[in-house]
């Protein structure tokens, strides 16, 4: 039971102070910086707004309510396949924690990569991106349906790896994903680049532009983008949001709207192969007729 209780301290919690603190950095920089004039030519897009930020703070607010619950069930679950398995990974090794780190990082990118091409996983996903705005305050806009990652995290117990050092090891992941959602950092130190998830790559991976639209979904390391073939150089600022954005502060809107897209698609759709296409298929899918009557000029 102590194991139990040590798993609920999350590192992520015990960051807050630090998230606000670097904010307040962010947004001294942004006014007092000479730089500034650069920001106001890119149109401001890394620049605080009153109402972005206050929404971006109230999803995060949300989430460590809504993912901590989560987590605290899905503790139960890891405990019992960690106990089940006669594998166990030792925490007092070294070697152990760069292998957890590592596997968490791994699968943080397969679940990421699966969030943008399935639409279903996609309705959770979308709300950590439909901020037109890219600042760390945007880092904290987060989901409120973690269920799709908690899933992924199964192997893990399997595998012997303690539910604690699991969930200790995915905090650290978010709170370096924290620090990449700047535009005060242009590039880094070469070899920085090529190996860590940096500012750079994850703009890219926040823009709408059709030449960036889904790639770059490492979290700390941006090897995997290499190495399985996601990876796109930032070439200019990107254009940040969804494709279609949701003009709205309204949290409950940002979080379950695509959920709502996703009925109402089910409910029309003709087959049961469209109806199928439109929870799995990626985001935008629609069935060969509609997408080429869709392409017909207006009478």
């Amino acid at each position: 039971m102590s194991a139990l209780a040590d798993s609920l301290h999350d590192p992520v919690l015990y960051a807050v102070p630090v998230f606000v603190l670097f904010m307040a950095l962010e947004i001294a920089s942004l006014k007092f910086a000479e730089s500034t004039a650069e920001a106001d030519l890119e149109g401001g897009r890394g620049r605080y707004d009153a109402r972005d930020t206050r929404t971006n703070v109230l999803m995060g607010a949300g989430s460590l309510v809504v993912n901590g619950t989560a987590r605290g069930v899905a503790l139960i679950g890891y405990a019992a396949l960690y106990v089940l398995t006669p594998l166990k990974w030792d925490s007092h090794k070294w070697y152990t924690w760069v292998f957890v780190l590592l596997a968490v990082d791994l699968l943080f990118y397969l679940e990421h990569r699966a969030a943008h091409r399935v639409r279903i996983l996609w309705a959770a996903h979308q709300a950590h991106h439909n901020s037109q705005r890219f600042n760390l305050s945007t880092a904290v806009r987060q989901k409120w349906n973690p269920w799709w990652e908690l899933l992924v995290w199964v192997p893990l117990p399997l595998l012997g790896v303690p539910p604690w050092l699991l969930f200790t090891a995915f905090s650290i992941n978010l709170i370096f994903q924290f620090f990449v959602h700047t535009e005060r950092i242009d590039r880094m130190w070469r070899p920085v680049e090529y190996v860590f998830n940096t500012p750079s790559h994850h703009r890219v991976h926040h823009a709408s532009d059709k030449e960036y639209l889904d790639r770059n979904y490492g979290g700390m390391l941006i090897i995997w983008d290499r190495l399985f073939r996601s990876y796109v150089e930032e070439k200019q600022r990107p254009t940040y949001g969804l494709t279609k954005n949701i003009e709205t502060y309204n949290v409950f809107r940002l979080q379950y709207h695509e959920y709502g897209a996703i009925i109402r698609d089910v409910r029309r759709a003709p087959t049961l192969r469209a109806k199928l296409g439109y929870l799995f298929g990626p985001p935008g899918w629609t069935p060969e007729p509609l997408a080429a009557e869709a392409l017909q000029p207006a009478a």
